[in-house]
């Protein structure tokens, strides 16, 4: 694995994670670990639990001044697992709601409609 000069020395894979697409300007250079926002927890439907598009998994409990925290982290499922924060948590991460995190995360991959939104 060969690191990339820079103040967090990330490989040129995880540079790439990072990496908004051409056209979108990114919003938190500095986001590169989960922030506890609860959008990926919120905005994907996870089938694994059973939870739709847009729905908050019953899992997450209400920000408590520390983010959004996972009930059955754990035990999470191996897609939760699996999950890599990447440069839409840059965009999502500072808004100031769930809701409004949610929103942005499915408006990103063109999922508004479908989830009702």
């Amino acid at each position: 694995m060969t690191r990339v000069a820079g103040p967090l020395h990330l490989t040129a894979q995880e540079t790439a994670r990072f990496t908004p697409p051409a056209g979108v300007a990114p919003r938190s250079p500095l986001t590169r670990d989960c922030t506890a926002c609860g959008a990926c927890c919120a905005a994907p439907d996870i089938h694994a639990l059973g939870k739709p598009l847009g729905v908050p998994c019953v899992n997450l409990g209400p920000d408590q001044g520390c983010g959004h925290l996972c009930a059955v982290y754990d035990t999470r499922p191996g897609v939760c697992r699996a999950y890599q924060p990447d440069w839409v948590c840059g965009e999502v991460a500072p808004l100031p709601t769930l809701e409004a995190r949610v929103r942005r995360f499915l408006t990103i991959y063109g999922l508004q409609d479908e989830a009702g939104l």
